[in-house]
């Protein structure tokens, strides 16, 4: 097993580099109240090198340097940003992880020999930072701290010996009796024997000296879970054509279809990544109602799904490398066909909810699925169609018998007039919409009493539920809400119509 490499990135001007976007201009420092005075938070280049500084409040900054440039910290747009980079990051390696809100660390293990070597790498990344606007420093190392240590701390040699103590980034307090005590340089350090390190200094000290050096193992955790299976192309020649761009996809989609069907197992989502030559990401996802391993399902799905974009994909100089993961798989077994060669009618039906749902919508086409209730209104759950499991057949009436529940019920039940022969006994006739309706027949009641953890308020009252047609040959499912000893006063509902 090879040793583990990464590779740490530092933006050392991250929150003023997203607002200066280029080196016209003054001085720029970004500002918020800290203490009950107005602090100077990040600044840029050319601030530094005036003597500004984080910390310093706005008056003493004034003072200093009159001429410089100030703008309100937004610490979520630095995030974004963050984000936005260790995105374009992911074309060297899925393991990227952020440390703290200014730096990625990247496990580049058994990575560099794509691009090169590590000068190769390195090259690229200057080559994005310039597309991307920001200042990077950065550096190879054994452990994830080393790297950390030698792009914060370094001076472009690789020697981690003499690295301040300051990068070992304990707090400041430690890092002042250390230097208090002439242990400068992680060299100083790493002569000494643990145990009275340990003992004067704690042992969170020495355990980051250990990681520093390689001494203790030591990993990074990746921003996002690494996908079940991944399968990607390079270009030496980045490709802009939409068409190259699905057929690229169709010859992922094989190789990983190949894939799955030597596990026995089968993908529900499926996720492109299209890697711009400039250091943008695009990212298109489809999903299917069923786990599936049909290439040319997912092909067409990603065709559908681009056709459906409201802003088409933007290639920008082309893409050089395109990226398909499927999270998550899960078990299946082998389709069994007609004989005559046709496809089951259930894999149709899947295969026109998938196409819908990419084409108008995941939240467009939905399915209803039955809940273990009850209380009718609550009865059925609709669902997106293309997550939402295929329900079993619903309960049909005995033959020749009407159904038990309408075709069309209202949400909420619509109140009515009732006029009955006696307290709990059904309609005779009732009011709704100010019409008048006489009963000639009905059937019922169906008593459904409320759960038992709500019969404490008014919807856990028993309701009696009665199918009655009218005069006119309209049929009604009403109920009464709550009996007389119940409530006193119950109140009637029109709930649904039979037809």
């Amino acid at each position: 097993m090879p040793p583990r490499r990464y590779w740490a990135l530092w933006f050392p001007w991250l929150s003023t580099d997203r607002l200066r976007r280029g080196d016209e201009g003054a001085p720029l420092a970004l500002i918020e109240k800290q203490r009950g005075a107005m602090r100077l938070v990040a600044v840029d280049a050319a601030a530094a090198a005036l003597g500004l500084a984080p910390g310093l409040s706005l008056a003493d900054a004034r003072a200093r340097v009159p001429d410089f440039a100030v703008a309100d910290h937004d610490p979520h747009a630095d995030a974004r940003l963050l984000a936005r980079l260790a995105d374009g990051c992911d074309r060297y390696t899925p393991m990227v992880a952020t440390d703290l809100f200014d730096g990625l660390t990247l496990d580049v293990t058994g990575c560099a020999h794509v691009f090169g070597g590590e000068a190769g790498m390195a090259g690229d990344l200057a080559r994005l930072a310039t597309h991307w606007r920001v200042t990077v420093r950065h550096a190879f190392a054994d452990t994830p701290e080393a790297a950390q240590a030698l792009a914060r701390y370094g001076t472009g040699e690789d020697d981690l010996q003499a690295l301040p103590v300051a990068a070992l980034r304990c707090d400041e307090e430690i890092v002042t009796a250390l230097t208090r005590a002439g242990l400068r340089t992680i060299g100083d350090l790493a002569q000494r024997p643990t145990a009275p390190l340990t003992a004067r200094f704690g042992e969170e000290t020495t355990s980051r000296l250990a990681r520093l050096l390689g001494r203790a193992d030591s990993r990074i955790t990746p921003r996002r879970t690494l996908p079940a299976l991944r399968c990607e192309r390079r270009f030496a020649e980045p490709i802009a054509r939409t068409a190259d761009v699905l057929t690229v996809i169709a010859d992922l989609a094989r190789e990983a279809v190949a894939t799955m069907e030597r596990r026995g197992k089968g993908g529900r989502r499926f996720a492109i990544r299209l890697f711009r030559s400039d250091g943008d990401i695009r990212d298109l996802a489809i999903e299917t109602g069923q786990p599936a391993r049909d290439a040319g399902l997912v092909q067409r799905l990603f065709a559908e799904r681009i056709d459906a974009l409201a802003d088409p994909i933007d290639p920008g100089f082309g893409f050089d490398l395109v990226r398909l993961a499927v999270p998550v798989l899960e078990p299946l077994a082998p389709t069994q066909l007609h004989l005559e060669g046709g496809e089951v009618s259930d894999g149709e039906l899947l295969a026109l909810i998938d196409r819908l749902s990419i084409r108008l919508g995941r939240g467009r086409v939905q399915r209803l699925v039955p809940r273990d209730t009850h209380i009718p209104e609550q009865a059925a759950l609709a669902l997106p169609a293309i997550e939402a499991p295929v329900p079993e057949a619903w309960p049909a009436p005995p033959p020749g018998e009407p159904p038990l529940r309408p075709l069309h019920l209202f949400d909420p039940p619509q109140a009515i007039e009732v006029t009955a022969e006696v307290p709990d006994g059904p309609p005779r006739q009732f009011r709704w919409r100010r019409s008048s309706h006489n009963v000639i027949r009905y059937e019922g009641p169906e008593r459904i009493a409320a759960e038992w953890w709500k019969r404490d308020d008014n919807a856990g009252l028993t309701r009696d539920y009665y199918r009655i047609e009218d005069t006119r040959g309209r049929r009604f499912w009403v109920f009464r809400h709550g009996l007389y000893r119940e409530s006193g006063d119950p109140r009637w509902y029109v709930h649904g119509l039979f037809a």
